[in-house]
């Protein structure tokens, strides 16, 4: 277990490395943030200075090394557009997104998860009908055509909740359904084809025959096995769904990660997207390393594979 969780370690070390590799250099390629912070009346050799001051005039390759140096120390530099460490204007933003995204998964996982078990045990019934369409509407349409479906029907046509804002319960109801509805679906239709699966086993008729209760082998022995991959699916989702916040954060202003990305890549205020996305890659690989780990406890064969 301890081979295999070092392995899983220098495995996701590789994959934050590699996201910021290509983030530094596709962050390069979208303009000259000197013309954004230095008036129009300066000259080539005003911005020739001010890309020196900021290590701009070295090589790509020095400039990730740097990079690396100042993470590996915990400074992801300064940001160009609030005079503060990036880190910190990330760190403050990414309360109001893991805050969103957290309630968009248990949304997900809330519905999606009994709704695919009962949808297995009847299978072909009223319930199943219910839920496919549940799964189909959720995976017909992004989230952010969702929320400005939300915002026209409940906020501006039946004026139960507000439109947009951050701070109140209310204000979280119409982006966590609207971000969490298209996993839902998913997890959904994983939970619903992995407990068919296990349901028509060998070992689950036995238990039929032997008088075992309905309820016991559903929910003691099929929910147990049809879960492993359910497990990861939902870590996975975890990563997609802060990307989705993006849009939705935008339409609902709220004031997130992804509305600060939006905004950096604007100024191009390189070390504020640098930033956020190593935050992101680190969040995202640590989730699923534990989801690995959790994994391999539940079936030993996975440590081995």
């Amino acid at each position: 277990m301890i081979r295999y969780i070092l392995r899983r370690f220098g495995q996701s070390g590789i994959t934050v490395l590699l996201v910021t590799l290509i983030i530094f250099i596709v962050i390069r390629q979208i303009g000259d943030p000197t013309h954004l912070m230095l008036p129009p009346e300066a000259t080539e050799a005003d911005r020739q200075i001010l890309r020196e001051q900021m290590g701009l005039d070295r090589s790509l390759i020095i400039q990730y090394g740097t990079y690396l140096r100042d993470l590996l120390m915990g400074d992801l530099g300064m940001s160009y557009r609030f005079s503060q460490p990036a880190l910190s204007v990330v760190v403050e933003a990414f309360g109001p997104t893991l805050l969103l995204t957290t309630a968009a998964l248990v949304f997900a996982v809330a519905i999606g998860l009994p709704l695919g078990v009962l949808s297995a045990v009847h299978r072909e019934g009223p319930i199943d009908q219910i839920a496919k369409v549940f799964a189909v509407l959720g995976q017909a349409a992004p989230p952010f055509l969702f929320s400005l479906l939300f915002i026209r029907l409940f906020s501006i046509q039946l004026g139960w909740l507000p439109t947009g804002g951050y701070g109140h319960i209310d204000n979280l109801l119409l982006p966590m359904v609207a971000l969490g509805w298209y996993s839902s679906a998913g997890i959904m239709r994983l939970t619903r084809s992995s407990m068919t699966e296990v349901l028509e086993s060998e070992y689950i008729k036995l238990a039929r025959i032997k008088g075992v209760p309905q309820r016991v082998i559903v929910y003691r022995h099929a929910l147990k096995n049809a879960l492993l991959p359910v497990i990861t699916f939902i870590a996975l989702q975890f990563g997609i769904l802060m990307g989705g916040a993006v849009s939705v954060e935008f339409v609902f202003a709220w004031p997130g990660v992804g509305r600060l990305m939006i905004e950096s890549i604007s100024n191009l205020d390189y070390t504020v997207v640098q930033a956020a996305v190593t935050v992101g890659a680190l969040v995202f690989t640590t989730i699923n390393l534990t989801a690995d780990i959790l994994y391999a406890a539940i079936d030993p064969r996975i440590r081995y594979a």
